[in-house]
């Protein structure tokens, strides 16, 4: 039984390794490019908040990624009339681009794995992914 287990974390670590490997040459971090990829999908302004909650992160591991991601451009800051001290987040177009880039490639390896699984396999995987998400998630919280 546990050598069922040690197999099982084997295999899934091997796939995340392969797809955290498969697009090396981002200029950001991952965690600033979730960060960036958040930013653009939501319809409202984006605060430093609403990330940090999110994502779980702390409020300064927040404000360090803002701050490397408005440095290299891919961020603007816009303050707040009410209060000087609050901003929000606008994604440029250099960061826009970026996120763009990333799906196109990302969009290549589903349909890869699409491709050669079938498609009876591909949506079985994509329903288990959902269901293991969902566990994690309230594991999390």
């Amino acid at each position: 039984m546990k050598a069922d287990l040690i197999n099982s974390a084997d295999v899934i670590g091997i796939f995340c390794r392969l797809h955290m490997n498969s697009k090396r040459d981002l200029p950001i971090r991952p965690s600033e490019m979730g960060m960036l990829i958040y930013a653009q999908k939501q319809s409202c302004a984006v605060t430093p908040l609403m990330i940090s909650q999110f994502f779980n992160i702390s409020k300064p591991s927040v404000s360090s990624m803002v701050k490397s991601l408005t440095k290299q451009g891919f961020l603007i800051k816009e303050s707040s009339i009410a209060d000087k001290r609050s901003y929000t987040l606008v994604i440029t177009e250099k960061g826009k681009n970026l996120v763009e880039s990333t799906f196109i490639e990302y969009f290549k390896a589903v349909e890869l794995l699409k491709e050669k699984m079938g498609a009876e396999k591909f949506d079985q995987l994509v329903e288990l992914m959902e269901i293991v998400n969902c566990i994690l998630e309230k594991e999390n919280r």
